[in-house]
């Protein structure tokens, strides 16, 4: 595909990826505020945990299902960068696509299934039995509910480590600003590392990034979108250098182009000619003190 090609593919397909990003980002803070929502356990113990997690399993549930799409969400906006990127440098390696869409996919599965299993295990340690430690610790210790973590774990490695590539690729080719690739580099981090419970930092970066794909920023879109190629950004030291020229251009400019100071309009004299003294009036001749009169 040639870059005239590309950028009508992009041209019709502009307006849904936009809608897909924001979506993706504001569906990833909804489920996080919802998740944050209903009644939570004061103290830190088993048996009453899973009592309140079985009168707010409904919650939960939701929760995971509206975090999962979101998440789906977040994997197609990550490979149609991916393909963006690799569009304009066929160099750009293949699997940094498959780990961005398994990331999103696998995360999607893992939360939606675990809330499934913790809803009926909890239902479970509720309505029969003793509702002992030992019961409670039996039915968190499964092997099924490990099994399902280790892969949310790894589901979110693959998300954080397809947020950064995909953000970094696309740096370099020029369709990100460095603020919105270092800031998608960062969004990755975070999805292993959460500083606060809510993604505020993904959210943000994904509805920018879909105010980015309908064309409509602030400040013009970066150069690689409107010519199909690879416009990578100029070093920070020759970006440096280019504004102090500019400044100093302005300066110059602003020097060269002062207006003279006007100059009395004065009649030639022929050579030779005696100077003209100018004639004295009554408003330039200075007043005499009269002296009083005894």
């Amino acid at each position: 595909m040639n870059p005239e090609q590309q950028l009508q593919y992009e041209a019709r397909v502009r307006n849904r990826q936009a809608i897909v990003a924001v979506l993706a980002g504001v569906l990833l803070v909804v489920a996080a505020t919802l998740q944050l929502a209903g009644p939570h356990t004061k103290v830190d113990e088993l048996t009453i945990d899973l009592i309140t997690a079985n009168k707010r399993f409904p919650l939960d549930l939701i929760a995971a299902i509206v975090n999962g799409i979101g998440s789906l969400l977040v994997a197609w906006t990550l490979n149609y960068l991916y393909l963006c990127s690799r569009a304009r440098n066929p160099e750009v390696k293949s699997f940094i696509r498959i780990i961005a869409i398994a990331g999103g996919v696998l995360s999607a599965l893992a939360g939606i299934v675990y809330a499934i299993v913790v809803a009926i295990k909890v239902h479970e340690f509720v309505t029969t039995g003793a509702q002992t430690y030992q019961e409670a610790n039996h039915l968190t210790s499964a092997t099924g509910l490990l099994a399902l973590q280790l892969l949310g774990q790894g589901a979110a490695l693959l998300l954080a480590v397809g947020f950064a590539l995909v953000s970094l690729n696309a740096l370099r080719q020029g369709l990100l600003s460095r603020f919105m690739g270092y800031l998608g580099i960062f969004a990755g981090v975070l999805v292993l590392f959460q500083i606060v419970q809510i993604p505020v930092v993904q959210g943000f970066w994904l509805v920018a990034v879909g105010y980015l794909f309908s064309g409509r920023w602030p400040t013009g879109v970066p150069p690689a979108w409107r010519s199909g190629r690879s416009e990578p950004w100029p070093p920070s030291s020759e970006m440096r250098a280019r504004r102090m020229g500019a400044a100093g251009a302005a300066r110059g400019g602003r020097g060269n182009g002062a207006a003279p100071k006007p100059t009395p309009n004065v009649e030639p004299q022929p050579a030779g000619a005696p100077a003209t003294v100018p004639s004295r009036t009554r408003a330039s001749t200075p007043k005499r003190k009269r002296k009083r009169r005894t």
